[in-house]
């Protein structure tokens, strides 16, 4: 690789470095007065645009509400894990999309 080369990717490496970065908002932003979070009305982008660990609690929580409507009583971790992260592409990708309509979305694709 050429010296051209080189600097020309550091440069790119260091804007990358310098760009700002996206301010996670904490769950706790879209409670009520009572600490409650409305499941229903919560957007792909509120959960795109959460910490990790939100994302995570949040997601379990829906598998546990869509597992408990089906009246299944088992967790296959693996699957559950797998299944957040399209969760989560999904929502990157469609950010005015409520989370609920994106389950099912994913849900449907899933049964094809």
């Amino acid at each position: 690789m050429k010296l051209g080369n080189h600097l020309s990717l550091a440069l790119v490496a260091g804007a990358l470095m310098l760009s700002p970065a996206k301010a996670q908002t904490p769950l706790t932003a879209y409670t009520d007065a009572n600490g409650f979070i409305d499941v229903q009305a919560l957007t792909c982008a509120q959960l795109a645009g959460t910490y990790q660990e939100d994302a995570d609690m949040l997601a379990a929580w829906y598998s546990g509400w869509y597992n408990g409507l089906a009246k299944k009583h088992f967790a296959h971790i693996t699957r559950a894990k797998s299944g957040e992260h399209q969760l989560i592409l999904y929502c990157k990708a469609h950010p005015g999309v409520k989370i609920i309509e994106a389950i099912d979305v994913l849900m449907k694709d899933e049964g094809k």
